[in-house]
């Protein structure tokens, strides 16, 4: 099973890409119609119990109560289930078949379906500024968001973490009430998708769609008609699948559109919106870096375009308080000024003249770039791929995805922290005969985006997938090392942007070994 990971060019000389089963597409769309359908060997019926991230307690948001199989009401929905059989069409057959391999699997794939499409930097004004997305005003030129690696990130945990305590609220109560699916109350009911053991109120893929549409309205505020589109596909799909009945559909979206508010509500108070900072404060990065005596980081943008999110490192962590940022912080990088910056800088130059056809296929997979998911939705893509590949339940999907994208948007936070606390310009900036083998990050140099983002994503990966450990840790290493192969960056920022990766990608770690799943 080959999944499209991204537009790029497939390059033949990267064995272990291809030979680990991560293939390259031409089509920008996600959609992976060939994953088998979802039949998880454990169904982790206990999940209810395990620890959730906003919730107070699984039962914090009120469920009524179902009506009762036995009643005259539920029959009328088993009637519902077989009208939609009798004529079932080809194309409900096609919904069917989509989402049954997984309501996070397929959320994922259309989060990030909206983070390319929507990774586009706004053009300048006339006047030579640069006009910013407005969360207030979406539909404005230029449209909001524009989905930098930032915002995918915090944009793929927000979703993937409410998704997460979602499911874990949805199991409790579908353990509490305990109501019998309705191929078990009507044994001459066909179900068209594996039957599963658990109990079936609420609905687990309607609760998923009530979460993540409020979500992704928020985040994606011009994309409500698709997003709306995917979810009624959804909700459609567990009726004439013959999964459930429309009360337990019901009673889903409810319960994810409460558990939802609760995360919208914390995303409005966690700094995001003040991260793309003022000139005022544009102007002070640069005076005080050149105050310290080294050179500091300007834009090579025309007309020079403002850094992006400089205050991202203040964002609101999930796991990390401010004062883990600041401990988290690496080393100075090498001054501008020394003979190890200089050494730096030639081996960047070095890289960019003699670029060999294999490291410019290094170069190319992990880029990443406009019109594309960002690194963070790059590893989501392969730990998608993985995950189809361990059978989990729905529950254990949300789990291990949301400790990804969480230890990516850590990584963004700890990452953006350091960058313009040190303010260090980028290697063509200091030798403008140095041409880049990709574009040019309009965000100071120390440390590497995609060397922090990949050493977070590998640890996580690597605790829950253990045999495939070492894979990992050699993808997070092509994935920095091919920055410094595409001279953006000097190898320092490419070595403690990793050591700093996987030592925020601990802190995931860490929470994974007490939520209650292993």
């Amino acid at each position: 099973m080959k999944n499209k990971v991204q537009k790029i060019a497939c390059n033949s000389l990267l064995v272990l890409f291809l030979t680990l089963n991560y293939s390259c597409s031409d089509e920008l769309t996600e959609r992976n119609e060939q994953f088998p359908q979802l039949n998880p060997a454990n169904t982790d019926l206990l999940a209810g119990s395990w620890k959730t991230f906003l919730l107070t307690a699984p039962n914090e948001f009120y469920l009524d109560p179902p009506i009762a199989s036995s009643t005259p009401a539920f029959a009328r929905e088993i009637n519902e289930i077989k009208s939609y059989q009798a004529s079932i069409t080809p194309e409900q057959k096609k919904i069917i078949q989509y989402w049954s391999a997984g309501g996070v699997l397929r959320w994922n794939e259309i989060m990030r379906t909206l983070v390319a499409r929507h990774n586009r930097p706004p053009y300048q004004n006339e006047d030579g500024t640069y006009p910013a997305p407005s969360g207030a005003n979406p539909f404005a030129n230029p449209q909001f968001p524009f989905s930098n690696p930032p915002y995918a990130a915090r944009a793929y945990a927000y979703v993937s973490a409410a998704q997460y305590d979602a499911m874990v609220a949805t199991w409790h109560y579908k353990k509490l009430y305990n109501r019998d699916a309705p191929f078990i109350v009507d044994a001459t009911l066909p179900v068209l998708i594996p039957k599963s053991s658990l109990p079936s109120y609420p609905s687990e893929d309607a609760v998923l769609a009530g979460v993540t549409v409020e979500l992704l309205k928020l985040l994606f505020p011009t994309e409500i008609a698709y997003i709306q589109e995917k979810a009624e596909e959804q909700k459609l799909y567990r009726i004439i699948s013959g999964a459930n009945v429309r009360s337990d559909v019901d009673a889903g979206i409810i319960l994810g559109r409460k558990i939802a508010a609760k995360f919208i509500a914390r995303a409005a108070a966690d700094g995001t919106g003040a991260a793309i900072g003022n000139q005022a404060l544009w102007t002070q990065l640069e005076t005080l870096t050149a105050a310290t005596g080294e050179t500091p980081w300007k834009s090579l943008d025309i007309p020079a375009r403002p850094p992006m999110l400089p205050l991202f490192g203040k964002v609101k962590s999930f796991l990390m308080t401010p004062e883990m940022v600041l401990a988290s912080r690496p080393v100075p990088p090498p001054s501008t000024k020394s003979e190890q910056f200089a050494k730096e800088l030639a081996e960047v130059k070095t890289n960019s003249k003699n670029a060999t056809r294999k490291n410019m296929g290094i170069v190319t997979f992990w880029a990443d770039g406009v019109g594309i998911h960002t690194p963070p939705g790059h590893w989501n893509a392969i730990a998608a791929e993985e995950f189809v590949a361990q059978n989990y339940s729905e529950v254990r999907w949300a789990r291990n995805m949301a400790l990804l994208n969480i230890a990516m948007m850590d990584a963004a936070i700890s990452c953006w922290d350091a960058k313009y606390f040190y303010f260090n310009p980028r290697p063509y900036q200091m030798d403008p005969s140095i041409k880049t083998l990709t574009g040019i990050p309009n965000f100071p140099a120390y440390v590497s985006g995609h060397s922090t983002f990949s050493g977070a994503a590998s640890a996580v990966l690597s605790h829950i997938i253990p045999a495939k450990a070492q894979n990992f840790s050699i993808m997070a290493k092509q994935a920095s090392d091919s920055r410094l192969l595409g001279a953006i960056h000097y190898k320092s920022d490419c070595e403690k942007g990793l050591e700093l990766g996987k030592k925020v990608g601990g802190f995931a770690v860490a929470r994974a070994s007490i939520d209650g799943a292993e």
